[in-house]
C-alpha cells in the first residue's frame, strides 16, 4: 500500500467511526434541552385535614354559599365552583427577629392550583403583614392554574424573557418577560407557561389573605388559544433573522 493509499483508508476509517460513534439528533435534542427543576412538594397533605375540612392538592377547599354565587353573576357568567384557601394553623409572628422579616422560599407554605403549577405562598397574615401577600409560582412548561377570581386586584410579574399566554376576563393573548401584569378584581383570568423552561413568576395581592373562587371554565383548550400558543411556539424555535 502506497503513502496516499494509506491516507485515504485512515480518512475513509475516522468517516465511519464518526458515523457510528457520533450522537443522533435524538441525543443531541435530549443534551441540548433544558432540564426542569424538581416538582415542589405541598404542605399540606389531605389527612391533615380538620373535621369538616377538605384539603386537596395542598389547597384547604370551600364550599360556595349562594351570596359568593351571586357576587360572580354580577361580573361574569362562569360558574363558580369552590373557594381555595391555605390551610393549618399558624401563630402571627413577634416582628422582633429578623426571622420574622426575612424569609427563604422553602420556608413558604406549597400548593399546587392546576397541572405542573405549584405555588409558594407568603400569605400576609401568617408573617406579620396587614395589606400584603406574595406568591411565587412554579409552572412547569404547559402548565396552568384553573381560571379564576379573587376579591381584590392582582399584579404578575416576570422577570425572564419568557412567553405566557394569558387569559384575562375575555381576551387572550401572549406576553414575553420582562413584564408586569395588571388584573382588577373578579375578572376571570389564568395563564399558561408556553416556554421550554420553568417559569418563576411573583403574584402580588394588596391583602393579607390568600384566597381564590375557581371557575368552571378552562381557556387553553379553546381553538383561538391553541392558535395563539403554536404560533408563540413557532417563534421561539425559528426566532427571526436565524
Amino acid at each position: 500500500m502506497n503513502r496516499r493509499t494509506a491516507v485515504n483508508a485512515g480518512f475513509a476509517a475516522l468517516v465511519v467511526m464518526a458515523v457510528v460513534f457520533s450522537p443522533s439528533d435524538a441525543q443531541k435534542d435530549a443534551k441540548s434541552a433544558p432540564a426542569l427543576l424538581p416538582e415542589p412538594i405541598v404542605t399540606h397533605a389531605a389527612s391533615a385535614a380538620g373535621a369538616e375540612q377538605r384539603i386537596e392538592h395542598g389547597e384547604w377547599i370551600l364550599a360556595v354559599d349562594e351570596a359568593r354565587s351571586h357576587l360572580h353573576a354580577q361580573h361574569h357568567s362562569h360558574k363558580v365552583l369552590e373557594t381555595r384557601r391555605v390551610p393549618g394553623q399558624f401563630e402571627v409572628p413577634a416582628m422582633t427577629e429578623v426571622k420574622d422579616f426575612a424569609l427563604s422560599k422553602d420556608e413558604l407554605d406549597v400548593i399546587n392550583p392546576g397541572p405542573g403549577e405549584y405555588v409558594h405562598v407568603m400569605e400576609g397574615q401568617r408573617h406579620g403583614y396587614r395589606n400584603l401577600t406574595i406568591g411565587i409560582t412554579y409552572t412547569a412548561p404547559g402548565g396552568a392554574p384553573p381560571m379564576h377570581t379573587h376579591q381584590g386586584e392582582e399584579s404578575h410579574v416576570l422577570l425572564k424573557g419568557q412567553k405566557i399566554l394569558y387569559a384575562l376576563g375575555d381576551k387572550i393573548f401572549v406576553k414575553e418577560g420582562p413584564y408586569i401584569v395588571n388584573i382588577p378584581p373578579m375578572v376571570p383570568h389564568s395563564f399558561q407557561n408556553l416556554d421550554s423552561e420553568v417559569a418563576e413568576l411573583v403574584v402580588i395581592f394588596p391583602t393579607n389573605v390568600w384566597e381564590y373562587d375557581v371557575l368552571n371554565y378552562f381557556p387553553f383548550s379553546t381553538p383561538e388559544a391553541k392558535a395563539l400558543a403554536e404560533e408563540a411556539r413557532r417563534a421561539s424555535a425559528h426566532p427571526e433573522g436565524k
